[in-house]
This record gives C-alpha cells, structure tokens and sequence, in this order.
C-alpha cells in the first residue's frame, strides 16, 4: 500500500507540475483573480482532503484498492467470478468506474443536497489545474464510500483500481487546465477523453451548459447518453465561469469550506 501511495503521489505531482507549467506557457483565458490567493485555497481544500481519507481509513478497515484485495481474498465481486483474461477484466473495470464517475456527478447536480457540497468546486471563477482539486471534504468521503461499494461488487483487481485512479486523477488534472490546444489536437482527442475545452462548458454559469459534460476521463458517456454540448454558447474566452457569487469569496479557505451550509 506505502508503494501504491508513494506512485500515485508521484504521478500527480508530475502532471500537475507538467499541466501548470503548460497552462502558463499557453494560457486559454485570462485570470479574474490573483493566482497566489486561489492557488492557496485549492490547495489547502486538497491537503484537507487527505487528511480526511486518512481519517476514513482510521474507520473502515480499507479505501478503494485495499477493497479490490479483500475482495478477491473472499471471493466477492463480478469479475471474481469470472475467468476472463486479465486485460479484459481490466479495460472493463476501467470502463464501469468511469460510467460510475460519470453518474454520481450528474447526480451530485441533480440532488439539492448533494449539490449544495458539489457546489463548492463550481464557484471557483477561474479555472486552471488547481480547480481539479477544489472539492469540499465531506463530498471526497462521500464519493470514496461509494467507490469502495462499487468495489466490493464488481470485483476488479488492485491493479485496475489503482490504475483507474490514477487515469482520473490525471485526466482530472488535464481537463481542468487553463489550457489552450490546437483545434485539431482537442477535436481528436475529445473522441475518447474530456478536453479543457469540452469540460470547461460544465463550468459555465448558464445552466444548460454546466448541466452537460459531466465526464471527468472518458467523454464517451456524454456523447452515448445526450448530455454532450460542444462549445459555449459565447464561446471560451466569452463565457462566465463559475456560479452567480462573481467576487472574490470563492477565493477564500474559510468562505469555501462553509458554503454547503449557508443559506442565501
């Protein structure tokens, strides 16, 4: 497991750095605030965020990729059920955690409750690497409950769980940043993953826009099930992002972190 972490730490300092580095050098759009004080947020909001699946490993017995080994120790799960070849097993584990991804964000929109945590992640008014980050703690733990039951259901090897985050975390990474690319590299690559373009739409303040583009790594689900939109209405450097608090409050640690449970 300290090896697991130690990689997984390893890869998402890599392309954090590399993702930061070419947000920088080709910039999509212009920044609404200073970079140091959102930077400082959403950065906090994901050390935060580990402590907490620290804690939560403190009262379950394991998080996701413990749950794939304890799984297949008893036997329980699909895929443990079944003798298919190992890349097939693989590519199938991959694919249904993404579509499950993909559910729970159209869900966290379409909830109150839940939307009122996921919310939290939207009212960021820039978007760039950071943002991949900026999530409330409570909706981390909520969503790894949910991956370790998928888990323990579908029965996928440590491996694929451990690779499949990794592929979220760093398409995550990729898809939030400021980030301009050729239109020809972003109309190729948005045929399997969700570009910085595609999913900047879903950080749009019109509600139509930010209630499609729910993919976080695979823009397939998208595209198969009518929640896909191309291009904002009025265009990226055009566009609003964020939620209707346009001031410097999303900005804020302590204003983030207590927004779930505000009134307005």
């Amino acid at each position: 497991m300290d090896h697991e972490n130690l990689l997984r730490l390893a890869v998402f300092l890599g392309l954090f750095a590399l993702f930061a580095i070419a947000e920088a050098w080709a910039p999509r759009r212009g920044r609404r605030l200073p970079r140091r004080r959102r930077w400082l947020t959403n950065l906090s909001m994901s050390v935060i965020n580990t402590l907490t699946l620290r804690a939560l490993a403190l009262g379950l017995p394991l998080l996701a990729a413990g749950a794939a080994w304890d799984a297949a120790e008893h036997g329980w799960g699909l895929l443990n059920h079944l003798n298919w070849p190992g890349w097939l097993e693989g590519l199938l584990a991959v694919l249904v955690l993404d579509f499950a991804i993909w559910l729970q964000h159209l869900i966290t929109h379409k909830v109150p409750l839940l939307w009122r945590l996921h919310r939290v992640h939207h009212a960021d008014t820039d978007m760039d690497v950071t943002t991949a980050v900026r999530f409330h703690p409570i909706e981390i733990a909520l969503s790894m409950l949910l991956k370790i039951g998928l888990v323990y259901l579908l029965g996928p090897s440590a491996l694929a769980v451990v690779l499949f985050e990794m592929l979220l975390n760093g398409t995550a990474l990729f898809n939030h940043a400021n980030l301009a690319l050729p239109a020809g590299v972003d109309r190729v690559l948005r045929l399997l993953l969700v570009t910085p373009d595609m999913h900047r739409v879903h950080h749009s303040t019109s509600r139509a826009e930010h209630d499609s583009n729910y993919g976080f790594a695979l823009s397939i689900w998208d595209r198969m099930l009518g929640t896909y939109t191309a291009r904002p209405g009025a265009g990226h450097k055009g566009m609003t992002v964020g939620l209707r608090w346009q001031d410097g409050r999303p900005g804020r640690l302590g204003w983030s972190l207590r927004l779930p449970f505000r009134r307005f």
